[in-house]
């Protein structure tokens, strides 16, 4: 019998690229998303016709239907990305925010509660749920500063990482007190297909081959650790296969770089893949530093190495991956 996976956010950056890898795995997939902006929406109807790929355009606040669905198909492994996730945004409307990335939240686990303390024995060893979270909880570190392990203190300094670490705090209370169990992954910034358009590096290519200023914060010297998409979806399979519950996994590719020098990395990689008169980092534009700018992230990952996971994917290897699949889109 399939494995069945239940899949909040699906239809996001990184839920649909996991989605992908389910199918590739096998699997049964119950995809739930609201399909709201930042969707991939046309992608998503292209996978209607597939016969293990079921789709419900739900929120996570709908508990009742949530049971419904886990009670039904008897699912026992859940994967949380379900969020709203662009830090200028949540700046510009917090409670939105909050609204959305904690209260729904909190309706959402009540229901795994519920279905799980109703579970037998055997079907309470083999639930598994993963909640999705981000390095940017941990705050900012200096130059000189270790990068963040799974003890590092929750420091956020934006209120979109304010709301990723209240779940965090929502997850852990649920898990003492009614005994949810759970793994909990914080991840460092992806890239790759199907991200959106307002993310850093579609907007650097996108502009770029429209010829476009190139906005870049302050000067450009916040620090990023990037890592594939893929390389992303490899380790939450690991964490589901291998992870022990209860605990939390840093994930991270180990490719440090400041934002200006990423951006010019990706004009360099245009110069020669799609050569003009002037050089693509002509169109590099300093804009106004936005509040509460984390200066660098950086990750610690090894702990999830000792499952037997490491980054595939070097960073230029990544860049000239994706930027055929953007500039196809946006010409």
């Amino acid at each position: 019998m399939k494995k069945k996976i239940l899949i909040t956010g699906g239809a996001g950056f990184i839920g649909f690229n996991f989605i992908l890898k389910c199918l590739k795995k096998k699997y049964k997939i119950f995809n739930l998303d609201t399909l709201k902006y930042a969707a991939n929406k046309n992608e998503i109807k292209k996978l209607k016709k597939i016969k293990d790929y079921n789709f419900y355009k739900l929120n996570i606040n709908n508990k009742n239907q949530i049971k419904k669905l886990l009670n039904k198909y008897k699912i026992l492994t859940i994967v949380n990305f379900a969020a709203e996730s662009h830090v200028d945004r949540s700046i510009n409307n917090p409670r939105y925010f909050f609204k959305n990335n904690c209260l729904d939240f909190i309706e959402f686990i009540t229901a795994l509660r519920d279905y799980y303390l109703k579970l037998n024995a055997n079907s309470k060893k083999n639930f598994k749920f993963l909640h999705i979270s981000t390095d940017e909880v941990y705050g900012s570190l200096k130059y000189n500063e270790k990068p963040f392990d799974e003890f590092s203190p929750i420091m956020p300094n934006n209120p979109y990482a304010s709301s990723k670490a209240a779940c965090e705090l929502i997850l852990r209370s649920f898990s003492k007190t009614y005994g949810l169990p759970f793994f909990l992954t914080n991840c460092s910034n992806n890239y790759g297909k199907y991200q959106n358009k307002e993310k850093l590096i579609p907007t650097i290519i996108r502009n770029a081959i429209l010829n476009k200023k190139i906005p870049i914060y302050g000067k450009g010297n916040n620090v990023r650790d990037w890592i594939y998409v893929d390389d992303h979806c490899d380790a939450i399979f690991k964490v589901l296969q291998k992870g022990k519950k209860f605990e939390k996994y840093n994930i991270g590719g180990y490719s440090e770089i400041n934002n200006l020098d990423l951006t010019k990395k990706i004009c360099s990689i245009l110069d020669k893949k799609y050569p003009r008169r002037n050089l693509y980092n002509s169109l590099i534009t300093f804009v106004k530093d936005r509040p509460g700018h984390d200066f660098r992230y950086a990750i610690d990952a090894k702990k999830i190495k000792k499952l037997n996971w490491r980054p595939k994917i070097s960073l230029n290897n990544g860049l000239n991956k994706i930027i055929d699949h953007y500039v196809k889109k946006y010409l």
